[in-house]
Order: C-alpha cells, then structure tokens, then sequence
C-alpha cells in the first residue's frame, strides 16, 4: 500500500491546489499541508515553492514525485498480478508510437492474445519521451518505439528496420519514377508530421546532413495523426515524409505510392523496450515471431 503521505503528494501534483487535493481525498486543507510538511521535514528540504503561477516543484520535490509516482505504480502493478496469478492471467500494458499504432504492431499485438491464453493486453499510445518515462516507472511492461535506444537502464530487442520514404497519390506524377531527388521535392506541397515526433526530427537530420534544411521544403500543412496524412495525400492534395510501416497496407493494395528519396538516408530500426527485470520472455519471443511473419504477407 502507498504511504498516504506519498498519496497526499501526488493529489496536489494532479491538482495543482491543496485544497482541490484535500477536496479529492476527503480530507482537511490543513491535513494535507501537514503532510507535505512531514514529508519535507523527512528528506530535509522542501517540497514546492509558490510562484505567480502556482505551486512549483523544487529539484528535491521533483525527485521525490519520480519515485511517488513510480511507488505507486508498483503498487498497482502488485496488485494486479496477485489478481492475475489467483486466476492464471497474464495481464501486459504495452506502450507504442503514433508510428507503431498505423503499422501492423496493432494486429500483431491481437493476434499474440488470440494464440496465447490467458493474455491480455492494454495498449497505450504516446510519444517516445513519454513511454519512456512510463517504462522506467512500471506503468508500462513494454514499449514499441523507433530509432536506436540508448537507455542503458533498459533491455531492448530488435523487430524490425524501417525506412522514411516520399508518400504520394497514384495520381502525382513524381509516382512513375523509381526515385523522388530532393528538388522535386522541394516543389511539392508537403502534409508532414508534427516538429516534435521521431519522424520529422529523422527527415530534418537527414536533410542537414545533406547540407539542406527544413526550411527550403514547402510545408503547407503539419498533422500529428498519421491515418489523417494518408488520407490527405491519397486525395492528392499534397505528399508526406512517412515511415514505410506506416503504410503497409495502402502500398499493398495500390492506394499509395512510397519512394525513396535520393541521397537521404532515413533508416530506423523497430524495437522492443523493456526493464532488466521482466520475466515474460516467451511473449517477447512470441511478438517477434508473429511480427515477422506477418511482416512476410507484405514482400
């Protein structure tokens, strides 16, 4: 069970107020500033500072809610896996990418449960960074992200390498090529991924490394859902920067044209992320079997 003092931290953090906390635990104001207040005198510094804004977290108060947060995880995590073990269940929350929820991990994912009984999975979907943080947190047992981890706290495996390539209506004519060059690209209204997803930072790196910039691209409109850009660039009304396994099943069925684009490389590898500690190797190996074959339907 989670310190109730620990509890009474993490309600003012959710709600910015101590008496909004107090409201939402049924308990006094004066009871939960009492316990920040203990709280504070335990580790020998404080907790918040009061800013124009609101309450602020001081270093040390930013350490102590890490781990409250990460306690209180466990703690649910313990939880459910008494539930689960009283009925033979394995239960796994899985944490994926904008990126992986438009590929094939989804059916992969379904598929994993459908064959092994017992299992079910509860899929999260959100930015690296975050999925991260839940990892190392325990409110994840595994996460599904792009690009090489380095996270030395973490295990990982590979799945997959997959490539950015130039998406395009059949109908553009840049789809008859075998290849896009840079400056047909550059005149190209372009429907691209948020600034801030692994996507578009991979497609700004590789054009720097190119000695070009984002800047000389013609950007008319910024999307962070990636079943809204194909559907945008499938009505031909521009083309996109997109991560080939994002797009499967429209190059399988000829709705969309993929290609590479001359002279950037925008390789990425796939990868299952995991704390040292899990013990469900067998569903780690079953969802890279799976993955691969299903993976085979597509080449």
């Amino acid at each position: 069970m989670l310190e109730t003092k620990l509890q009474t931290l993490l309600a003012v953090i959710e709600h910015q107020n101590f008496t909004h906390a107090a409201r939402a635990l049924s308990m006094t104001q004066p009871a939960v500033s009492h316990h920040i207040k203990q709280l504070e005198q335990e580790i020998g510094a404080p907790i918040f500072v009061r800013g124009k804004t609101g309450l602020i977290l001081t270093d040390q108060g930013e350490i102590v809610v890490k781990y409250a947060r990460r306690l209180k995880a466990l703690d649910a995590k313990m939880y459910r896996e008494l539930q689960n073990a009283e009925k033979h269940l394995t239960a796994l929350r899985i944490g994926i990418t904008h990126t992986s929820e438009s590929n094939m991990i989804p059916t992969v994912l379904a598929k994993c449960c459908q064959q092994h009984s017992g299992l079910n999975i509860t899929v999260v979907t959100d930015t690296i960074k975050n999925l991260y943080e839940m990892l190392e947190n325990y409110e994840l047992d595994l996460a599904i992200v792009e690009g090489s981890v380095n996270v030395t706290r973490f295990s990982s495996m590979m799945l997959d390498t997959d490539y950015l390539m130039c998406v395009m209506s059949n109908d553009n004519p840049l789809s008859k090529n075998a290849v896009v060059t840079l400056a047909q690209l550059k005149k190209e209204p372009m429907i691209l991924r948020l600034p801030t997803s692994a996507t578009r930072m991979l497609f700004e790196s590789a054009l720097e490394s190119s000695n070009d910039s984002i800047a000389n691209i013609s950007v008319t409109l910024e999307v962070d859902n990636i079943a809204t850009i194909k559907d945008l660039v499938r009505k031909d009304l521009g083309v996109s920067i997109l991560p080939r396994s994002a797009c499967l099943d429209e190059l399988r069925s000829k709705k969309l044209t993929a290609l590479p684009v001359e002279n950037l490389s925008m390789a990425r590898e796939t990868r299952v992320v995991y704390n040292r500690d899990f013990s469900h190797v067998d569903i780690l190996q079953e969802i890279t079997m799976l993955y691969q074959k299903e993976i085979r339907l597509y080449h």
